[in-house]
């Protein structure tokens, strides 16, 4: 398993639009991706958004978000399962 980390920074007054955006445009679409196992979406009082999803292999990206609602180019990361 494959767990992505995808990490924006929203302009204040698109905040709301750019956690729209996420829950209504792009997770919806990773949910008929057969190598999808899930996807959560969490924010912070200073306007950042992650979206943690996790993955059978290949993760895909996040399209670019609307200019516009962010404060600068979202950043990712993937991260696997250590076994203990």
């Amino acid at each position: 398993m494959i767990v992505r980390m995808w990490e924006a920074r929203a302009e204040p007054y698109g905040f709301a639009d750019l956690i729209t955006w996420v829950c209504d445009q792009v997770l919806p679409e990773f949910e008929h991706d057969p190598l999808h196992l899930s996807s959560e979406v969490f924010t912070s009082t200073d306007h950042r958004l992650v979206v943690i999803s996790k993955w059978r292999s290949n993760p895909r990206p996040l399209p670019d978000p609307p200019a516009t609602l962010v404060a600068r180019p979202p950043h990712s990361w993937d991260f696997a399962q250590v076994d203990r």
